[in-house]
């Protein structure tokens, strides 16, 4: 049911597979950082430079998608974005395969997490994201999820009604509530941009650097998507409540790239989607033998309860908004 599992990444073979395809001696340190799907660890060169190894979660990406993820963050270093960019390897690419397992290797890079604590903060936000957009729109990302509700939230729905997760007794009441969403968004997305997006850009994602101001990290989720994907996920509140701030926001990223107003309808539409997609994630990852210590409760009665209901009340919360944009 799972994606994969990391069952036989053990120590040697990170170690083996680091230095077969890269010029680093490695020390034997390595400490594991935290990832909810992958596996990334913190390595130490004997010329004490730190790397960060990257084990992909087999099944997950094809290695097409994840080069494609490497593609549009070396875009974006390319236009001096501050970003964390894979290193080239001895086979000439940025991915390598190792036992079954595809791996990256990056640049450890330090910085503080990033807070709003001015309006001019909203606004430093609204730049660095619209030039990321602006080398996003340059190539399309044919391996990596369409989000729109037709597409990637369709799939992700088949996906735990077939998974046999959702339980018997939740299954008509869930599959009813996610029928309704892409039923009355689907048509929203038609006529909106798509262009290659980072996709998971809270700002647990975002970092300051006092050389290099505000750096984006953590490409894993780059999806071909509505820009406005990558603005909402900072906003303090439901799209009625965070006007002001999006208004910020959005009046930096119009610096750099024209911003279709239009797309603000989709943030709530955007936002059930990413809990049905949250689901997913954690269905396809079910069966790791990590999943069950760290989310211990999920998938209980009392899980599908409070998710069908969170699901239930935000489809009133977007018909409540799109009478107001």
């Amino acid at each position: 049911m799972g994606c994969g599992d990391f069952t036989e990444l053990e120590l040697d073979a990170i170690l083996e597979a680091v230095e077969s395809f890269s010029d680093y001696k490695l020390t034997g340190f390595a400490s594991n950082l935290p990832s909810y799907i992958n596996r990334v660890y913190e390595l130490e060169t004997v010329t004490k430079e730190r790397i960060i190894a990257k084990f992909y979660r087999p099944g997950r990406w094809s290695a097409d998608g994840i080069m494609q993820e490497h593609e549009f963050v070396l875009d974006c270093a390319a236009d001096e974005i501050p970003v964390v960019a894979p290193l080239r390897l001895k086979n000439g690419n940025t991915l390598a395969s190792f036992n079954g397992f595809n791996f990256a290797l990056f640049p450890k890079k330090w910085g503080r997490p990033f807070e709003v604590k001015e309006d001019a903060d909203w606004q430093r936000i609204g730049r660095i994201i619209a030039r990321i957009h602006a080398a996003g729109a340059r190539k399309d990302a044919p391996d990596r999820i369409c989000m729109a509700p037709f597409d990637s939230c369709q799939d992700d729905v088949d996906y735990l009604l077939e998974s046999g997760l959702v339980g018997r007794t939740h299954m008509k009441r869930f599959e009813d509530v996610c029928y309704r969403i892409i039923d009355r968004i689907g048509d929203l997305f038609e006529g909106m941009e798509f262009m290659r997006i980072h996709g998971d850009c809270h700002r647990g994602n975002i970092l300051e650097r006092p050389e290099e101001g505000i750096m984006i990290i953590d490409f894993d989720d780059m999806a071909f998507g509505p820009p406005i994907q990558d603005l909402w996920l900072l906003l303090p509140d439901y799209a009625d409540n965070s006007k002001r701030e999006l208004d910020l926001m959005l009046s930096g990223y119009c610096e750099f790239r024209d911003f279709d107003d239009a797309s603000v309808k989709l943030i709530e539409p955007l936002r059930a989607m990413r809990i049905i997609y949250f689901l997913a994630w954690c269905a396809r990852q079910y069966d790791d033998y990590q999943f069950s210590s760290r989310l211990p409760d999920w998938g209980n009665d009392a899980f599908w309860r409070k998710e069908i209901n969170d699901l239930e009340a935000q489809y009133e919360i977007i018909e409540r908004n799109l009478n107001d944009f």
